[in-house]
């Protein structure tokens, strides 16, 4: 292999790398690591490669209805185990990319606990198309529209041939790119790292610069259960909710915690964050900025300084120096982009929780990507328990404005693997429904999805949640103003369904799927897998 033997001394680090040819997310990261490995070599280690399963939110979603997409964080975090703890390597860089990459490779430096340092790899951007800038986010909502036949399949083809004009992540303030700052946020990034354009000289650097730091981060001993600790997820809850980040960051960042062994409840911490703060960005679902104007304007390491006041900025870095002295030199963010708190672009957060009788542990809501005038809404359950049924729903128009759809048995133990219900939103906004129809799931949304939105229901309807037992024409009032959602039913109704709801037969899924549905916990435990007691 070409090792000497004076090379058995220096330290030994994993790259850990989810390069594939799958998908255009990953198509640069043989390219950094190459950059990484060179400059662990000039710091005086060993680099070495390892390759980890690569799930892509818009690629491996084609199959099964996306139910691989959230097994496979937890895939990837075995994956990461079984290489750089069986062969006792001394540290870890991480290749972050598309949605599950982040999160899974947080949650192996959590699990392992050796010095390690997370690059992100950064977003792709769109460019013109006629008349209009077209990226993903576009094509995603447009696939509604041909639905609708508002657009035809010939402009859809056309608008794809735009959206994407180089490697990364989707842009806009997607799961990716939110993965991508919580990783900063929680202190796992050099500073400046999240958002950040795909290939650019910028993000190249910023690879370099970690492949030296892991070095010092071994030398120093910093380990990431110092770093990652309840005063760091605090901080970056109150980041997501500041900048409208996806729903999916409140599973990711409790999976994380119960990694690390950090007792923190993270959905309490949300609601708190949700009634101390507002909304300093409005980046794409969000508003009319876009994901490469947060980066020019600053940042999240930019959203931080702004939040200097209400974050907890003595806690340690993987600068090896504390979140204050970081900050310390950070410039003046733009305010046309990031506002400060005193000046919030709206009072309430872009992020919170919701619950009820239907969500008693909690169920998510992206306020930024709720219409302005939908505070309150109450209508009539159409339920299903399929996607696609829904979707062809929508086509038939048995969806109509007023009702709540309620997608059920979509979550991590229903699915098995959690359905990703944000096919039928995109849908559903491009039918022109999007403000007059709500959705209640517990199946799993997009980042770039909008409308009257309630995800991540708890319990899910396959834990016996009262998701399993709504009945169409039962009335959901959905109050987010007071931060509540009801199945407005009468408790001896409610409990003489539950009784009689029968058991659900065995999934039919074969293989990982069916592993997973045995071993997952549930959402509010972060769907990690096996018995966590943090």
């Amino acid at each position: 292999m070409g090792y000497s033997e004076e090379d058995f001394d220096k330290p030994k680090i994993a790259i850990v790398n989810s390069s594939n040819k799958l998908s255009v997310c990953y198509q640069h990261l043989d390219q950094v690591a190459e950059i990484v490995a060179d400059a662990i070599r000039a710091a005086g280690a060993i680099p070495l490669e390892i390759r980890t399963v690569a799930p892509s939110d818009f690629i491996t979603s084609a199959g099964k209805q996306g139910r691989y997409l959230m097994p496979s964080r937890d895939l990837l975090v075995n994956d990461v185990e079984v290489q750089v703890e069986g062969a006792v390597l001394d540290g870890m860089v991480m290749l972050a990319s598309c949605d599950k990459t982040t999160p899974g490779q947080l949650m192996a430096a959590g699990r392992l606990d050796i010095p390690s340092i997370v690059v992100t790899c950064g977003y792709q951007l769109g460019t013109q198309c006629g008349e209009h800038h077209v990226d993903i986010e576009e094509v995603y909502k447009a696939v509604g529209s041909v639905k609708a036949k508002s657009i035809t399949l010939t402009d859809l083809t056309e608008m794809t041939k735009c959206a994407i004009q180089g490697p990364g992540v989707c842009a806009g303030l997607a799961t990716a790119n939110s993965m991508h700052c919580m990783a900063e946020a929680l202190g796992m990034t050099l500073t400046g790292n999240a958002p950040i354009r795909a290939n650019s000289s910028r993000m190249q650097s910023y690879a370099r610069a970690a492949g030296a730091k892991i070095v010092e981060l071994i030398r120093d001993d910093i380990r990431p259960r110092q770093i990652m600790t309840a005063a760091a997820f605090r901080n970056a809850v109150r980041v997501a909710c500041s900048i409208g980040a996806s729903v999916n960051v409140v599973r990711h960042l409790t999976a994380i915690a119960a990694e690390s062994e950090c007792k923190i409840d993270i959905i309490r911490e949300f609601e708190v964050a949700a009634m101390q703060l507002g909304q300093i960005t409005q980046v794409r679902p969000n508003g009319p900025d876009r994901i490469e104007d947060l980066e020019a304007a600053g940042g999240c390491s930019g959203v931080m300084k702004q939040l200097t006041d209400v974050l907890e900025t003595g806690v340690l870095t993987v600068t090896g120096r504390t979140l204050a002295d970081n900050l310390a030199e950070v410039g003046t963010p733009d305010e046309k982009v990031i506002r400060p708190t005193t000046n919030a672009f709206r009072d309430e957060p872009g992020l919170t929780i919701i619950r009820g009788n239907l969500a008693p542990d909690g169920a998510i809501v992206k306020l930024s990507a709720v219409p302005v005038h939908v505070r309150n809404f109450k209508g009539k359950a159409n339920v299903f328990e399929d996607e696609n049924v829904a979707i062809a729903a929508l086509e038939t128009k048995t969806i109509q404005p007023g009702d709540v759809v309620v997608l059920r048995m979509l979550g991590p133990k229903g699915g098995p693997g959690t359905v990703f219900a944000a096919s039928f939103m995109a849908a559903l906004v491009g039918a022109g429904l999007g403000a007059t129809v709500a959705v209640v799931t517990d199946g799993e949304l997009s980042g770039l999805n909008s409308g009257i939105t309630i995800g991540q229901v708890m319990p899910e309807a396959a834990e016996g949640g009262l998701l399993a037992v709504v009945k169409n024409g039962d009335i959901i009032v959905i109050d987010l103003n007071n931060r509540a959602i009801t199945l407005d039913v009468p408790v001896s109704e409610l409990e003489a369904r539950l009784a009689a709801l029968p058991a659900r037969p065995p999934t039919t899924e074969k293989g990982w799927l069916a592993m997973y549905q045995t071993l997952v916990q549930p959402l509010s435990k972060g769907a990690v897998l096996g018995r966590r007691e943090y």
